[in-house]
């Protein structure tokens, strides 16, 4: 019963976090405040999560601190990138498209869908809170925490690469294809899946951590079929020559080695 009531309350405060988020886009005009918003609704997950569950202490702060400094990174990268910057193309064009209507539109195709995967993808953060056994540390946990540093790092990387990239005048129409961006097209993508694996295997050292599988598995796909790697590159490249022979010569998402055929 404790976990369902956690889940509950989780959920519905995500909701409320980020119909606060549209309210704040009304008086802006501008609904890409929800990508900002997205890193830090799960470390109102998390902590909020840790203040109710009787989980294994050790492994509660360890969750909650490594989905905060993923979240913070990530809300402060996204808060930077749009500053002063007119509102995403994807919201700018359902804008045009629902008209006077927008206003209600992207609060649930846009804020609450946003709280709702948010709080599907943190299920392993908030099961592994609640689990009170094993009541200590273990391998899974080292090899978890290992995989989530390393995604951790690789997306810093290529979020700094691109932003020092797009900021050279003389790149400006360009294709990024240096640093992690010529072993893939999308290692930010990447780095953030090796994030929620990493936290599922650390989850797994609880029992029936397995089911949390479902975390992974949707942000891995979200990323990759939804919001991610196939929309960025239907809409943005699809007209562009350099990028179509970037996608022939480099893996889209798992990094590897250029073809030169």
């Amino acid at each position: 019963m404790e976990i369902i009531i956690i889940f509950a309350v989780n959920l519905s405060a995500a909701a409320v976090f980020m119909t606060a988020g549209w309210m704040i886009s009304l008086l802006l005009k501008n609904a890409a405040i929800a990508d900002a918003l997205w890193g830090l609704g799960f470390v109102l997950v998390a902590w909020l999560t840790f203040s109710q569950a009787d989980g294994f202490f050790m492994r509660k702060l360890m969750l909650a601190l490594m989905v905060t400094v993923w979240g913070m990174r990530l809300f402060i990268h996204i808060a930077g990138r749009s500053r002063g910057k007119g509102e995403d193309p994807r919201y700018a064009a359902w804008r045009a498209q629902y008209g006077q209507r927008f206003w209600l539109v992207s609060l649930y195709r846009v804020f609450l869908v946003q709280a709702l995967f948010l709080w599907i993808i943190a299920i392993g953060v908030q099961y592994g809170q609640v689990a009170s056994r094993p009541a200590r540390l273990t391998w899974l946990d080292a090899a978890g925490f290992l995989i989530w540093l390393a995604g951790l790092v690789i997306e810093s990387v290529a979020d700094y690469q691109l932003r020092r990239f797009l900021s050279a005048q003389e790149n400006q129409g360009r294709v990024m294809d240096q640093g992690l961006w010529r072993y893939s097209r999308h290692p930010n993508y990447f780095g953030e899946t090796l994030v929620w694996w990493g936290i599922f295997v650390m989850v797994l050292s609880a029992p029936l951590g397995f089911l949390t599988i479902v975390s992974p598995v949707v942000i891995t796909y979200t990323l990759l079929r939804l919001t991610g790697v196939t929309l960025m590159e239907e809409t943005e490249f699809s007209d562009n020559p350099e990028y179509q022979a970037y996608i022939r010569r480099t893996n889209a998402f798992v990094p590897w080695f250029p073809r030169t055929r």
